[in-house]
């Protein structure tokens, strides 16, 4: 992470609004089990004025974008941070930190496999619905449409815009990763904070107290793993003409020029890295038989708006799906009460839930008493497209820390560093996080 990119040994500081803010004595390097908690370290960055209240910028390495909503949170929640904290999940913890107005930027970098949001700039609101008091977007994209998160801006108020980037990031091939070997990096090298409080997780403390008995898969939303994407990763070759954003097969110098560019846009950075940006597992295709996954499918299908689709379409869109969700909700929630055959079949006779028969018939011969809520749970990630499921070999894992290690040492010094494990529900594979985790520290030293 050298000195000559934008905004480095402080530049971007200089530019903040709120005047001059604190910096660290050393780059703090905060690791926690569920990706959800590592918002109260920015909070806490943000008060003691390490960070400027407003237009930072994050960089979001991840399988996932996190990027949802806490659908029925009402939007003043953001603004009482401890009832914030209380309500986040692993999949929605980004987006209330924009609509309270502290991050304006993100660059999502993705693997190869991850392939929710397409490539590119989106430029969107974020604001209160003023029919509902809940957050919503103005964005368009199938991840936002099939959750129910979208309105028309006139339907929102106090909008906060939000530019997000979408970046694909290569394994780099054991035969050009030679840069560093050997070197000594130019810029100031980044050391682990040791400073805080026993009660904290930092670099020194892998695992939050009362992680360990979360053992339960959480649920990460909008996410694939195919071959169609796969290929299309692997065949396209040229850069985006129509964005200043690289493509899939774009160099990764070209990659820190984009997000360089994007930086400079920001008063500060974050860099948040997920574990699982380097090997990921689908935890529900465990819990589930392949018969039952198909079934779950079929019951979630997310029908998708006409390519070019009226305002009046995306809404028609967005109340089908929103009436489809809840009505699964309510099947599974009765089920959970009474399981039996004539509630099973008052609820198959409704439009689209014929497959509840078969999956729940499966279940329970599995199981005296499958979890409903868990299944209900499993299926909101079954939409558009399925969550990744790529367990990555140690090559390509080596070869994606290659590309990052070349990613930061040109990038600007983040003002701090957050590292998610995901490994306790199972998303970053248990047997490689600890391998994972110690390759990424040792790249931030």
């Amino acid at each position: 992470m050298s000195g000559g990119g934008p905004g480095a040994d402080g530049g971007a500081r200089s530019r903040s609004r709120g005047g001059c803010l604190r910096a660290y004595p050393a780059l703090p390097v905060w690791v926690v089990e569920d990706h959800q908690d590592v918002l109260p370290f920015i909070y806490r960055a943000i008060g003691s004025k390490h960070l400027p209240a407003s237009n930072i910028s994050f960089v979001h390495l991840d399988s996932h974008p996190d990027l949802l909503i806490p659908v029925n949170m009402p939007a003043d929640t953001v603004f009482d941070k401890e009832a914030l904290f209380s309500e986040l999940s692993i999949e929605n913890w980004i987006m209330p930190a924009v609509y309270a107005g502290h991050i304006s930027q993100v660059v999502w970098l993705h693997p190869p496999w991850a392939q929710q949001i397409s490539e590119g700039k989106h430029s969107f609101l974020i604001g209160k619905d003023i029919s509902t008091t809940t957050m919503r977007v103005t964005g368009t994209d199938h991840y936002f449409l099939s959750d129910g998160l979208y309105v028309p801006a006139d339907q929102l108020e106090n909008q906060k815009p939000l530019n997000l980037h979408v970046i694909l990031i290569n394994p780099t091939e054991a035969s050009n990763s030679h840069e560093e070997n050997g070197e000594v990096a130019s810029a100031k090298r980044l050391k682990l904070n040791t400073d805080d409080t026993a009660s904290t997780t930092s670099a020194s403390s892998s695992v939050a107290p009362g992680d360990l008995d979360h053992s339960t898969p959480s649920v990460k939303k909008k996410e694939v793993q195919n071959s169609s994407a796969l290929n299309r990763a692997e065949t396209l070759s040229k850069c985006s003409a129509s964005s200043s954003l690289g493509n899939s097969e774009c160099p990764i110098r070209e990659v820190v020029k984009d997000v360089c560019q994007v930086l400079q846009k920001g008063d500060a950075y974050v860099l948040d890295i997920d574990l699982d940006f380097f090997s990921v597992k689908n935890p529900f295709k465990e819990m589930y038989t392949q018969t039952e996954y198909e079934l779950l499918q079929e019951l979630y299908n997310f029908k998708k708006p006409h390519r070019n689709a009226t305002e009046e379409g995306l809404l028609d869109c967005v109340e089908n799906r929103v009436h489809q969700l809840e009505d699964l909700e309510a099947a599974f929630a009765d089920l959970c009460d009474n399981d039996d055959e004539e509630t099973l079949q008052k609820w198959a006779s409704c439009p689209g839930m014929k497959s509840l028969v078969q999956l729940v018939h499966s279940l329970k011969t599995r199981t005296e008493s499958p979890d409903y809520e868990m299944v209900h749970q499993a299926g909101l990630t079954c939409d558009y497209m399925e969550l990744p499921h790529h367990v990555s070999t140690e090559e390509e894992i080596e070869g994606l820390i290659q590309s990052i290690k070349v990613l930061l040492k040109d990038m600007p010094k983040p003002t701090l560093v957050t590292v998610a494990r995901s490994s306790l529900d199972d998303y970053c594979p248990s047997e490689q996080v600890d391998i994972i985790q110690e390759k990424v520290l040792n790249l931030l030293e």
